[in-house]
């Protein structure tokens, strides 16, 4: 009798599925840009900031189970209706992602990359903040999930209404 082992009957194993996997392959800094028009002039005035964040994010598809994740933040800060600076940070992850369901396949690309990316964003734009000799900036937490839940609703909501708009109307 050989040691090999023989193939179990369809019904005596569960289906086989693909394991899941999550690596971080690279996280890097992919652009970087901070300018301060208004200097020195900025530095005589009083300060009264108002800061405007605009957040993006973009996914490319790479070879063999590999996606490319892009944080993109920018931040303008205005005091007395002047920029004193802006910062422009392009954050960037390559995430090895195998055996997930298309849904979380989405979820982990749109919410968690960008919330594993975010810390590394907010260190530089700190870092060079202080460098150009403005206050500190701590950029609070966002919370990468609820804005996925939010975006998930506007597309069903989205998807409700096109139907509704396209139906022809009866005349009375």
């Amino acid at each position: 009798m050989s040691d090999d082992k023989q193939p179990q009957p369809a019904g005596d194993k569960e289906q086989a599925t693909p394991e899941s996997q999550f690596i971080i392959q690279r996280i890097y800094l992919k652009d970087v840009s901070f300018e301060a028009p208004n200097s020195p002039d900025v530095f005589t005035r009083e300060w009264a900031p108002e800061t405007d964040l605009d957040l993006n994010t973009a996914v490319n598809v790479l070879q063999n189970n590999n996606y490319e994740v892009e944080l993109s933040l920018t931040i303008t800060v205005k005091s007395t209706d002047k920029v004193a600076f802006l910062v422009e940070v392009k954050q960037a992850g390559v995430f090895f992602i195998t055996g997930y369901a298309q849904e979380q396949l989405n979820h982990l690309l749109a919410a968690y990359c960008p919330n594993t990316l975010f810390p590394y964003a907010r260190e530089v734009i700190s870092g060079l903040v202080s460098k150009g000799s403005f206050p500190e900036m701590h950029l609070s937490p966002i919370n990468f999930d609820s804005l996925y839940a939010k975006r998930l609703q506007e597309a069903a909501q989205q998807a409700q209404q096109a139907p509704a708009a396209a139906a022809p109307q009866a005349n009375p």
